[in-house]
């Protein structure tokens, strides 16, 4: 087991590696000349001299291999540069939207959980029966539904209408119910229907029958084993999509105005912030493998039978 652990994490350096790669291209590939857009947050009306000046300043007048080196040695530090419209570390302004986005990444998360694991079990469980029928009724609803309606549905109804909870911003808990539920909405649809699906399967295999016929009870059967197993699928989309939650979700940050790293993004777009671009392109793609890193991990551990299949394959 320890070797195969060892692999897994040494198989992610070259993905890193190439991750940054792209990244550090993206000043070279962009349109926008990096010197241009940072006078310009500025609001500087270069002539060539100052331009020229500005992009030594940048490292921009040297070798490709030299500034990758360089872009490199700086990443490692968490150093991505100055911001164009603040003219602060990128990292530091990054820190500072992250707790936002970390708070309604996982509340979604736990919301969707708590909703589809014990609703797409039941369904399963009690196949075509009412459960069965309502968890269906809410995986169309929710897979049907684009987040930016739902989201701004929510706000019409239960903010301007009711005046239930707050219309925008980050405060107590109030202003959390809002977003989340927008974000959890998605995935109970997709995590209730995919672990429906798997317990079923499970329910057919040869192991199920030879329990029963022991005699063991079938609470046991059916939590100790089909569920342990049949929540793997779960677990990976759930490994998945946590990094694309923490580099911030875009669209429902941008409708509840939630100040995180999401928005920021967008902001940065607009503003044509290329070392923030490039920050949050890299962090998505590090906390993308670095969650399916753990989501292998924990299969490992819910099925020992990864290694010795991984080795056999060897």
């Amino acid at each position: 087991m320890g070797r195969y652990i060892l692999k897994r994490i040494s198989s992610i350096i070259p993905i890193v590696l190439i991750a940054s790669f792209i990244t550090f291209l993206m000043i070279h590939l962009s349109p926008v000349d990096p010197a241009e857009a940072y006078l310009a947050a500025a609001h500087v009306y270069p002539d060539d001299e100052v331009l020229a000046q500005k992009r030594h300043e940048l490292g921009l007048d040297q070798p490709i291999p030299v500034q990758y080196v360089q872009f490199l040695s700086k990443m490692v530090r968490l150093d991505f540069g100055l911001s164009y419209t603040s003219n602060q570390p990128v990292w530091q302004e990054v820190a500072l939207r992250m707790p936002a986005t970390i708070q309604l990444a996982f509340s979604s998360i736990i919301l969707a959980i708590l909703i589809s694991i014990p609703l797409g079990f039941l369904s399963a469980v009690y196949k075509n029966g009412v459960i069965d029928y309502i968890s269906r009724m809410i995986s169309y609803i929710g897979a049907s539904i684009p987040s930016f309606w739902l989201g701004y549905l929510l706000v019409f109804l239960f903010a301007v209408k009711l005046d239930w909870f707050p219309v925008e911003g980050r405060g107590g808990w109030e202003h959390l119910v809002l977003p989340s539920i927008t974000l959890a909405i998605s995935f109970v649809a997709v995590y209730t229907r995919l672990l429906r699906t798997t317990v079923l399967e499970q329910l057919q295999e040869a192991y199920v029958r030879y329990a029963r016929a022991r005699g063991i009870k079938e609470k046991v059967i059916m939590l100790k084993y089909v569920l342990r197993l049949a929540i793997l699928p779960v677990i990976t989309g759930l490994g998945m999509n946590m990094g694309k939650l923490l580099t911030g979700a875009v669209i429902v940050e941008q409708v509840f105005s939630w100040p995180g790293f999401g928005r920021f993004f967008v902001e940065a777009i607009i503003d044509r912030n290329i070392p923030v671009i490039q920050c949050y392109v890299f962090m998505s793609a590090c906390l993308v493998i670095g969650f399916n890193l753990i989501t292998d991990l924990i299969h490992l551990y819910l099925d020992p039978r990864i290694a010795r299949k991984g080795r056999a394959a060897q």
